[in-house]
């Protein structure tokens, strides 16, 4: 009779548990205008106040009523947006996960959420292991669109793990576009010069090495105290799907 009961238990057990695995295979993504990792340098020579800017920035733009209305103008009138910060090769990490965007109340959550979380570390700087991780993001999202895009900004050149423009193409061949948003220090880094300001121009480095896709591009900032609205207007771009030649 316990032999019974046990077998008993176990279907039933058994039976919940195929019920429960068949309504997670079939359960339907949520469908967006847009996937966006916003991909955020946040390596050494990324002081504590330009750091401050730079998260600062991203929740004014996400504020800012025209990314908004941009954001609404889609098919659907919703986007899914993923902020993860990176230095260099084995720092990588989330801040604030997937979240759908669609009006002024999940706009303004995701600004706050980018606010509370501490900066993770400020090591070297690898924008080819960051576009992997980036890239990564999108298997784990939990929607579908047509367009997903990696919006990597820096300061600096890659100073070490996988080249950048090698992740660059295998994420293009993925069918994901980059763009980049260089960020102009006034002086060169004195320790390591060439990584600020390199032969030809930090903005020309990003269009060689960084940006990819049909219609990419790279947008410059002069300085960290003009990165909202910097943000913001690459942003409006990018929802918009700006028509335009590839970078590179």
């Amino acid at each position: 009779m316990a032999n019974r009961l046990l077998r008993i238990g176990f279907i039933a057990l058994l039976g919940l548990g195929l019920a429960w695995g068949g309504g997670a295979s079939t359960a339907r993504a949520e469908r967006v205008d847009l996937q966006l990792v916003l991909a955020a340098d946040v390596s050494r020579s990324v002081d504590s106040e330009e750091f401050k800017l730079q998260r600062e920035g991203y929740a004014t733009a996400f504020n800012d009523p025209r990314v908004l209305r941009a954001i609404k103008s889609g098919g659907l009138g919703k986007i899914a947006v993923c902020y993860v910060e990176w230095s260099g090769e084995w720092a990588q990490q989330v801040i604030v996960d997937w979240t759908v965007i669609e009006d002024e109340e999940s706009a303004a959550g995701f600004a706050a959420s980018l606010l509370r979380v501490p900066r993770p570390f400020a090591d070297r700087t690898s924008i080819g292991v960051a576009i992997d991780y980036a890239v990564g993001q999108f298997g784990r999202s939990g929607h579908e669109s047509r367009r997903r895009t990696i919006d990597v900004s820096g300061d600096g050149t890659n100073t070490n793990g996988k080249a950048p423009a090698l992740a660059r193409d295998q994420a293009v061949a993925l069918g994901i576009v980059i763009n980049g948003l260089v960020i102009l220090s006034p002086e060169p880094m004195p320790w390591n010069p060439m990584h600020t300001h390199p032969p030809g121009g930090l903005d020309n480095y990003y269009r060689e090495n960084v940006a990819g896709g049909p219609g990419s591009f790279v947008m410059v900032v002069e300085d960290f105290q003009s990165f909202a609205f910097a943000i913001a207007n690459k942003l409006i771009r990018e929802i918009a799907e700006a028509p335009g030649p590839a970078a590179r």
